[in-house]
């Protein structure tokens, strides 16, 4: 463990990390606005096929306890935000130029053996 910090730490005075466009405050707070508003309209979205999912449920006349259709709800509105949570970073680390401001301190292109 102390061999990958000592290589590190060489790499780092090296050569300097790009900032990252998320330390802007102007900026992370725009993506992190953009990123709620992403995160409320899914949540529409989730309370709409949550009810058609227990409707449809209900409908087709199956012999279901309430404990099913507690459990269907939470699994399928759970699964849903989860996902969309998940995808809004990805989408908010994209899209803020994040991901191209990472760079491998452990790549020596110097020393690279062919």
């Amino acid at each position: 463990m102390p061999a990958i910090a000592n290589c590190i730490r060489e790499a780092q005075g090296r050569r300097m990390v790009p900032p990252s466009p998320l330390d802007d405050s102007d900026k992370a707070a725009f993506a992190w606005a953009r990123y709620k508003r992403l995160m409320r309209l899914m949540l529409l979205i989730t309370l709409v096929v949550v009810a058609l999912v227990l409707v449809y449920l209900y409908i087709t006349d199956s012999a279901l306890s309430i404990h099913f259709y507690i459990a269907t709800g939470l699994g399928v509105g759970v699964a849903m935000m989860l996902t969309a949570a998940l995808m809004g970073l990805v989408f908010l680390s994209s899209g803020t130029g994040h991901d191209e401001s990472v760079t491998d301190l452990m790549d020596d292109s110097d020393n690279r053996q062919s």
